[in-house]
């Protein structure tokens, strides 16, 4: 039987550039300064895959980045950042991807985020939040996945309550209401979104989600 396709999996949320600080459970400085700095490679390195690689490019690029995150998520099991960007990039590699092979990528994000919600639910200002929050509405539900509706705005929610200025969670809810055919609340989301203050190191990121906004923009009605 052939999976019938998934939804196109919007890019999954750019977390908040990170200072040193904000990881924790570490045992030394070293090993927290050298988490840090592998976060912000796979930070960067999403951003140039998702935003500046030919379409045909990105799955394969995406899952050598999401090994890479493996890695650093089995060296720092307590970084709750960590396992929010390996589930991000294995949930943007189903994006780009597709097919049969989808559904256990979204899965084993889904994995790597429950993690990361136990560890810390506040790293990277309730990123996880955010990215449960859009798998739940862009995967399907059940028998296929685990989408559910009411667990996306639960969680979409909960990110706002935490960020309530972030360009990410703010464009992931306008995207959900959207979805529910909400245009009017998802414009007041969105020219929101639009407004957020920019984050130190992350121009490609910043330029690549208002591109994304401004998309959605033109599709509400």
């Amino acid at each position: 039987m052939i999976m019938p396709a998934f939804k196109t999996l919007r890019t999954t949320l750019l977390a908040s550039a990170i200072g040193l600080a904000s990881l924790q459970g570490f045992a030394s400085e070293g090993d927290s300064a050298t988490a840090a700095a592998s976060l912000a490679e796979l930070q960067q390195r999403w951003a140039e895959i998702n935003y500046t690689l030919p379409p045909d490019e990105q799955a394969a690029a995406f899952s050598r980045l999401g090994d890479q995150a493996e890695q650093l998520v089995k060296r720092y099991p307590d970084a709750a950042e960590l396992h929010i960007w390996a589930g991000i990039i294995r949930s943007t590699e189903a994006g780009a991807s597709g097919g049969l092979g989808a559904l256990g990528l979204v899965k084993q994000a889904k994995k790597e985020l429950e993690t990361a919600l136990e560890l810390n639910p506040l790293a990277l200002d309730g990123s996880t939040y955010t990215s449960l929050g859009a798998l739940y509405y862009q995967v399907p539900g059940w028998p296929l996945g685990f989408g559910d509706e009411q667990k996306a705005e639960w969680h979409l929610q909960r990110a706002l309550a935490i960020n309530p200025e972030g360009i990410d969670s703010l464009y992931f809810w306008g995207d959900y209401l959207h979805e529910q055919g909400r245009d009017e609340e998802a414009r007041q989301a969105l020219e929101r979104a639009l407004m957020a203050a920019p984050r130190p190191g992350r121009e490609l990121a910043d330029s690549g989600r208002r591109d994304d906004i401004h998309q959605l923009m033109s599709e509400l009605q």
